[in-house]
């Protein structure tokens, strides 16, 4: 069985991609991923048995929607063109196209016209990504478009996976039948996120960490914001960032502003077997999205990675965090609220015990909640789209 997994994204630093395809390598099934490149990288690799075509350079600095645009059509046109090929060589059996953008599915069409099942998985539900990014008004043409798109998009692909329970009930009710839609959630890889024993220490330092996308929505200006008020009541505390994305310039000039030069450092993107060691050597977890149309109903992996590597997590009231985790096993701040924020750090950094508890419970949640032990509901929608057990599910 050959599979093709299409996606405007960097393969190696998407855990949700990497965990599909190794599932299914596991299994002998063959897996060819096309993907995004970063400057530098080759445009062929064989990653974890993948074979990994890298069709397009991309820097993350879209701040204008036709820029952002461009690039995502650039990417549709020679999908479509290297996939098709590609099928003709040697057909394809599955492709999972995943989304943003949703139109990328039909660069898939001739593979579904020669009988290839297609998936639709939708990472971040389009039409709310598109007005958070550009603020564009709920009722505005091009969010109607976009809704239209979906519709389309969703009809054509065999089955939908989309990223959280809170979107599944929104798709549900506009683009797709709920027979024909799956919610799964990114779960963490604990052959990468496992806590090990801690590095040891050279220092005294009390270090918040956050790795990820470095845009508006995901509040890293109010986290900086806090480290503000905390630096003068925590010795040696730190908060390390690493990401890349539209925000970058504008977080390091607040830092500047702030004075918080040797206080928060904003790190490059790394893989993420080193983000684990990062998170192995750090003290907190932070997740501080914002609380908007977007931020508060999207849901971040990071959280359980955190937990999954033994730290105690500091997140944003969030709708969607708030569906998925309590106060047992994470501290909840006011969303936006960089004094709230603040106080919620203070209060980990002064109570051990509370620390402790956060990271038993955290790590007890993670035995039933990691990929190893959900992967079984996507063996499960492939067998249902085949309709046959094309694939075990133990």
């Amino acid at each position: 069985m050959r599979v093709c997994m299409v996606a405007y994204s960097f393969y190696e630093n998407d855990t949700r991609i990497r965990q599909y395809a190794e599932s299914l390598i596991e299994r002998r099934v063959q897996v060819d991923v096309i993907s995004l490149r970063q400057k530098g990288q080759k445009r062929f690799e064989i990653i974890g048995g993948a074979k990994v075509f890298r069709i397009q350079e991309r820097v993350l600095d879209e701040k204008r929607k036709w820029n952002y645009f461009f690039r995502v059509l650039l990417f549709f046109i020679k999908s479509l063109f290297f996939l098709s090929a590609q099928h003709i060589r040697s057909p394809y059996a599955l492709v999972h196209v995943h989304s943003i953008p949703d139109f990328e599915i039909f660069a898939a069409v001739l593979p579904k016209l020669m009988g290839a099942k297609i998936i639709l998985d939708i990472h971040d539900i389009v039409p709310e990504f598109y007005a958070n990014k550009f603020n564009a008004r709920p009722n505005s043409f091009a969010i109607k478009t976009l809704i239209r798109i979906e519709k389309i998009c969703c009809a054509f692909a065999d089955h939908v996976i989309i990223a959280n329970d809170l979107w599944a009930e929104k798709l549900c009710r506009r683009s797709v039948k709920p027979k024909k839609c799956t919610a799964l959630i990114n779960y963490p890889e604990l052959q990468i996120f496992a806590r090990t024993q801690k590095q040891l220490r050279v220092d005294n330092h009390f270090s918040l960490i956050y790795p990820g996308s470095l845009n508006r929505h995901q509040g890293l200006d109010i986290a900086i914001q806090a480290m503000a008020i905390v630096k003068d009541k925590i010795p040696d505390v730190h908060l390390h960032i690493y990401g890349d994305g539209p925000e970058r310039e504008n977080l390091k000039a607040l830092i500047s502003d702030l004075k918080l030069d040797n206080i928060v450092l904003l790190h490059d993107p790394v893989s993420l077997p080193e983000i684990a060691d990062r998170m192995a050597s750090s003290d907190v977890g932070i997740v501080p999205k914002r609380s908007d149309s977007f931020g508060n109903e999207a849901f971040s992996t990071k959280v359980m990675e955190f937990m999954a590597m033994g730290l105690p997590v500091i997140v944003s009231d969030t709708k969607i965090d708030q569906f998925y985790f309590n106060e047992s096993l994470v501290i909840f701040f006011k969303a936006g609220d960089e004094l709230d924020l603040a106080e919620k750090i203070l209060s980990l950094y002064y109570n051990r015990t509370l620390r402790q508890q956060l990271i038993d419970n955290g790590l007890q949640f993670i035995k039933s909640n990691n990929w190893k032990a959900k992967e079984k509901i996507y063996f499960q929608i492939i067998n249902s789209i085949f309709g046959a057990s094309v694939i075990s599910e133990e």
